[in-house]
């Protein structure tokens, strides 16, 4: 029987998804996956809203459908359904089956590891902005005015937390790969490729590459050895 699925994709703000920034790589992620996987997509829901929000009638609404449908659940990364370990919890419990296809393989353990991960990683963003912004208040930047300081600074911010970000969702995964066996700079560029995942500028992955994310992310790097399928 053929695989089927419902598609749920979501951004972060009313711009992303006027302008449907991400919305374009969420999709063509889960169709390559279900074209290669071989499945039927029955349904696209798309959800604008914060991943930090607990209420989100558009995943309800898909998660109601995959019930009826006895369908899969199935979107691009992990942190799409949300970057709370109590939300991911909660989605478990419904006995709805999911698939983040930047980690399909992913058993419920260690769903749970990598949304343990998420919220850790989401709230040092939102302390390091909060930190580089009151050092820029410190220094006589004047936020509350458009002027070139400020959006220097915020331009700054920006970029960090989007590498932060990115390092935060990719490093699980760089985890998962090594456990695997696959221990080699450009054994893991290769794997990371091969699962169609993209560096933050959409190109190939390289050893340099991999050793930046290592690098940036640190000492959270972690190794699912002991983890156990459940």
């Amino acid at each position: 029987m053929e695989n089927e699925y419902v598609s749920y994709l979501r951004v972060s703000t009313e711009r992303q998804g006027a302008v449907g920034l991400g919305i374009d790589a969420q999709r063509s992620a889960i169709r390559r996956y279900a074209d290669i996987c071989g499945g039927t997509i029955l349904d696209e829901l798309v959800e604008v809203e914060s991943g930090k929000r607990a209420d989100r009638p558009i995943l309800e609404d898909a998660i109601s459908l995959c019930r009826r449908k006895k369908a899969t659940l199935l979107v691009a990364k992990l942190d799409r359904l949300s970057r709370t370990v109590t939300f991911m919890s909660r989605l478990i419990d419904t006995g709805v089956d999911f698939i983040a296809v930047d980690n399909p393989h992913a058993n419920k353990l260690m769903v749970h590891v990598l949304s343990a991960f998420a919220e850790h990683e989401r709230d040092m963003i939102a302390a390091r902005t909060k930190a580089a912004l009151a050092v820029a208040k410190e220094r006589g930047v004047v936020l509350g005015n458009p002027n070139l300081g400020r959006a220097r600074v915020l331009a700054h911010i920006a970029i960090t937390t989007a590498a932060d970000d990115f390092s935060a969702n990719v490093a699980p995964v760089i985890a998962q790969i090594r456990t695997s066996g696959i221990n080699s700079l450009r054994g893991i560029a290769d794997a990371l490729t091969s699962r169609g995942i993209a560096t933050p500028r959409g190109g190939r992955w390289h050893p340099t590459s991999v050793r930046n994310i290592e690098k940036r992310f640190g000492e959270k790097m972690v190794t699912h050895s002991d983890l156990t399928p459940v």
